[in-house]
């Protein structure tokens, strides 16, 4: 894979990335807030993105989204927890709804 392919893919996963986002955010805005891992005030921002806006920061030659996990513990209860798996997962969740939204600078 050359380097302008790897630029294409993220294009097409920021503008998926977005699409997704915003549906989430209009259809219920709390929850999208915690699911995504984002401020109340991106949400807004997302929130009222036209089309144009949304294709031209989804053009970015970088990941708009990022991974949630910074310790192997969540991402182990994610993908290797066999015994309850819905447990597993809510609990990943409680850990990381006590992660601060990151900070846009």
């Amino acid at each position: 894979m050359n380097t302008n392919d790897v630029i294409a893919e993220i294009r097409d996963a920021n503008l998926s990335y977005l699409m997704l986002a915003q549906q989430m955010i209009r259809a219920d805005k709390a929850s999208a807030v915690f699911r995504l891992g984002i401020s109340g005030e991106i949400a807004d921002m997302i929130e009222s993105m036209n089309n144009a806006q949304i294709l031209k920061l989804a053009g970015a030659n970088m990941m708009l989204a990022r991974f949630r996990f910074d310790d192997g513990a969540i991402l182990g209860m994610l993908t290797s927890y066999n015994k309850d798996r819905n447990l597993a997962h809510s609990h990943a969740a409680i850990l990381m709804s006590g992660q601060n939204v990151e900070a846009v600078a």
